[in-house]
């Protein structure tokens, strides 16, 4: 039986229906959970060094205009009190996407190295087991930078506060290795999305492009915090908190959503 070409088209047409809806069903499916809802601090659990987990000394962590800023308006000088806003939840398998931006001038006393300096940490301690003067959470940190205006300065880095990974079949135990991002400076808005699928791999991505990608992340024996975690859970971390950093320079979020997958 003979076709003609305006029935062929159409068969064709029909064909290639199933895959647009197949696409369309997929978007729709994917629940992204917005982590940060835009109106408060409701789920996240504020832990700043020398103070116990849950106060927020100085109102550091807020919301305003439906932005999650971190702010120092309310310190005299920075001290040295880094802080961390953790999620109440960990987790293992999935996306995270998050918009931030630095803004205004770092606060008196925050170190040099600080300037235009913070960072989402993943597969992070419970803050209830950090210590009341402890600086940083044990945690895998995706450093976030700021250009200063004079150096290239990546963003989407790995830093390891107690931990180290796996990158090119090597244990790396450097505490900061950089990406290959370009320079993001001025008070634009910088989309990060992590990809991470427990221990086994773990990507750092900005539009589109993965940064940096490592495996294996994992408690560091040389570090007296960790090897105090080790007597109480494994070396290899497959989970964890996810926190935002204060490190003494503003910088403000309006966006922190994941999307848990399945392994």
């Amino acid at each position: 039986m003979k076709l003609s070409l305006k029935t062929l088209l159409s068969l064709g047409c029909l064909l290639f229906v199933p895959t647009f809806a197949q696409t369309e069903d997929k978007a729709a499916k994917e629940e992204w959970i917005q982590l940060f809802n835009g109106k408060n601090l409701d789920g996240w659990i504020p832990k700043i060094r020398y103070f116990p987990a849950g106060e927020n000394h100085g109102n550091t962590f807020r919301v305003e205009n439906g932005v999650l800023k971190v702010s120092y308006d309310k310190y005299d000088k920075f001290g040295a009190k880094f802080g961390h806003l953790f999620y109440k939840e960990p987790f293992s398998n999935y996306r995270l996407r998050v918009e931030y931006r630095f803004v205004g001038d770092q606060i008196k006393g925050g170190p040099n190295w600080a300037i235009r300096n913070s960072g989402v940490m993943i597969h992070g301690e419970s803050p209830a087991t950090m210590g009341k003067d402890q600086e940083f959470p044990a945690s895998i940190e995706v450093q976030l930078l700021g250009g200063n205006g004079k150096d290239p300065r990546s963003t989407a880095n790995l830093c390891t506060p107690g931990t180290n990974v796996v990158m090119n079949g090597q244990l790396i135990t450097q505490h900061c290795n950089s990406s290959k991002s370009k320079t993001y400076a001025g008070d634009q808005w910088v989309t990060v999305e992590l990809e991470v699928h427990n221990s086994k791999l773990i990507k750092h991505i900005i539009n589109g492009e993965t940064v940096i990608e490592y495996s294996e992340p994992q408690l560091d024996e040389r570090d007296a915090h960790a090897k105090e975690l080790l007597t109480k859970q494994d070396k290899i971390l497959k989970g964890g908190t996810i926190s935002l950093q204060s490190e003494s320079h503003p910088v403000e979020f309006r966006k922190v959503e994941l999307l848990k997958l399945k392994e």
